[in-house]
């Protein structure tokens, strides 16, 4: 089989995968964040890599251009938590292989590596297109507020918002791309 390189701060996620990785005969290895992963790919280089874009310190997207400089053949999925598709198109642009939500399995993980990179990259041409001001804005109210551990008065506080309008804003549904 393969060797998987799993990176998610999410501990119970990432053993989940990689049990069930293990369990379909794959060789894998996690790693907690982006410094430590760029670890273990530097001593023993994966074939694919699972990665969270939205990590403690350097960022999904860092990791994802360290592993294809180290060996531009990985294939990479990214994972990717509510609302943060625009990074998940730019880590597709990067060069990674795929982009799944989170929480994301073993099956459906395999599945995006499998696909071909061609018809991924003809996806990412036509499909993944700049979101637009209103989807981009609802993505980062989404960002800060998971950032302040869903705390409404705290997000309206960094946003400059008053609550009442953030809590206006966030029962409404996203805008469509």
């Amino acid at each position: 089989m393969s060797h998987i390189l799993v990176v998610d701060d999410d501990r119970l996620l990432r053993e989940r995968l990689a049990r069930a990785f293990r369990d379909r005969g794959h060789e894998v290895e996690v790693a907690e964040d982006a410094d430590s992963a760029a670890e273990v790919a530097r001593r023993s280089p994966p074939e694919r890599a699972v990665v969270d874009l939205r990590m403690p310190g350097r960022s999904g997207l860092d990791l994802v251009r360290d592993l294809l400089a180290l060996d531009p053949s990985i294939r990479i999925v990214v994972l990717t938590g509510y609302g943060s598709i625009a990074t998940a198109i730019e880590a597709i642009r990067m060069g990674a292989t795929y982009y799944l939500h989170k929480p994301a399995d073993a099956d459906e993980v395999l599945a995006a590596f499998d696909r071909d990179s061609q018809a991924g990259d003809e996806a990412a041409r036509t499909d993944l297109t700049t979101p637009s001001l209103a989807r981009a804005e609802w993505e980062h109210i989404n960002r800060v507020l998971a950032d302040c551990g869903g705390n409404v008065s705290e997000a309206a506080r960094r946003l400059g918002l008053h609550r009442r309008s953030l809590q206006r804003k966030l029962q409404k549904y996203p805008p469509s791309e």
